[in-house]
């Protein structure tokens, strides 16, 4: 069911309004968000891997993150929160957006899937005191106004043996030209206008809003796609599309 809440200031509705316009489409695996259907599978590896390393599970366990909380932030359709929730995660998924909310509640209630979502921001969270075991953020930090504010408040919604995953593009020629001129201009893999270029946030950055929220940056991978294969893979080069994992600062 999703529960709507207050909405809080942290957004940018230019944003929320552009991915409402497209909510309709987000369970379309040709459709415009078929670049994160792909993506998908490699994000999912990423996240069950390091949770089981760091929790003493075996990753080829039918449902290796059982009784893990994990919250999903910027949820939008909820291609994340699905697979999670097979993997034995209690899932909550939080979004701006009432139309991606309700996209994604009614899509898990027909796969039978229990997933806690809702309307809000991760702020919203952050008043409650609520805390998880893991907090993703996923293809969001590009477009959220206040990067350190945001990273801060996913950190405050971190148990103190959490872990916290971002994915995003990094602010380099090779991502203007890979990341806005072919994938939304020569591919039309993506909507013309989905990204803004000077919103690409690099590690560097990243590494400082997470240290400025008491949190350590962990991880860091890059994400290339292989023409070959038609799919993604992890790679050293961080230089377009990365993933990054961190911990709230001990002691």
């Amino acid at each position: 069911m999703a529960d709507k809440q207050p909405k809080q200031a942290r957004v940018d509705e230019a944003e929320v309004a552009r991915f409402s316009a497209l909510a309709d489409a987000w369970w379309d695996p040709e459709g415009e968000f078929r670049p994160l259907h792909k993506l998908n599978p490699v994000r999912m590896r990423y996240i069950r891997d390091a949770l089981c390393a760091a929790n003493g599970r075996a990753a080829g366990e039918p449902v290796p993150l059982s009784g893990m909380d994990i919250v999903d932030v910027g949820c939008g359709g909820g291609l994340l929160c699905e697979p999670l929730a097979r993997l034995g995660a209690r899932v909550t998924g939080i979004d701006p957006s009432a139309r991606n909310v309700e996209i994604a509640a009614n899509h898990a209630a027909r796969a039978g899937l229990e997933i806690a979502y809702r309307v809000g921001t991760v702020e919203d969270l952050v008043a409650e005191g609520r805390r998880f075991d893991a907090v993703l953020a996923l293809e969001v930090v590009e477009h959220v106004p206040d990067l350190r504010g945001f990273v801060a408040a996913c950190v405050s919604t971190a148990g103190p043996d959490a872990r916290l995953f971002f994915a995003t593009l990094n602010r380099t020629p090779q991502s203007f030209l890979l990341g806005i001129v072919a994938a939304e201009y020569v591919l039309g893999w993506l909507p013309r206008g989905t990204h803004d270029w000077r919103r690409f946030v690099r590690p560097s950055e990243l590494a400082r809003a997470l240290e400025a929220g008491g949190a350590t940056l962990s991880a860091l991978d890059g994400v290339r796609y292989d023409v070959l294969t038609d799919d993604w893979r992890v790679t050293p080069n961080v230089s377009v599309n990365y993933m990054a994992m961190a911990e709230p600062a001990r002691g």
